[in-house]
């Protein structure tokens, strides 16, 4: 029983993680407070937009 209880636990965990979206939120999270600074924001951001990217570089969300 514990197996199976372990089995299921590992696949849905990989079925959670898949595409990598869960891993690059901090950082598309951390880029979206960034951009709310007025006039340099969207500079400022660059870097984690570039995290999220080579993180998750198929998203669904492009900003």
């Amino acid at each position: 029983m514990l197996r199976k209880l372990w089995l299921f636990a590992a696949m849905a965990g990989a079925f959670a993680l898949a595409g990598c979206g869960v891993v690059a939120a901090p950082c598309r999270v951390g880029s979206g407070v960034i951009k709310a600074v007025p006039i340099v924001g969207h500079v400022a951001a660059t870097p984690t937009d570039a995290c999220a990217d080579v993180i998750d570089p198929d998203s669904i969300s492009r900003s």
